[in-house]
């Protein structure tokens, strides 16, 4: 099984995949693909070069049943001894604000 969710990609890209897979919500495509098809889609998501990507597939080598590739994505698959987890990039274009949360400084300022 494989799960591609792509985020602003071209109409063309979303168009090229629904021949081997099956879009359940935008952006969200799901087959059954062998691994040489499977790397072939890849291949055709990255050369198309709009936009984001999420590759999740099964893997039986890995730890956990699965792999996961990302493509321009802020969070990127990172392996912690053998498990793999989403690490979120810190860099410029991180949407996250530094300091206390809201809801922190709102029950503070109420004492």
């Amino acid at each position: 099984m494989v799960v591609l969710i792509l985020t602003a990609c071209s109409a063309g890209l979303r168009g090229h995949l629904t021949r081997w897979m099956m879009e359940v919500s935008p952006g969200v495509f799901v087959g059954k693909l062998n691994p040489r098809l499977r790397d072939h889609v890849w291949a055709l998501t990255i050369e198309d070069g709009s936009g984001r990507a999420l590759l999740v597939y099964k893997d039986r080598s890995a730890e956990q049943g699965f792999s996961v590739r990302s493509s321009d994505h802020d969070w990127r698959p990172t392996d912690f001894d053998g498990v793999t987890m989403m690490r979120r990039s810190s860099g410029s274009g991180s949407s996250m604000k530094k300091g206390w949360s809201a809801a922190s400084r709102y029950r503070r300022r109420r004492g």
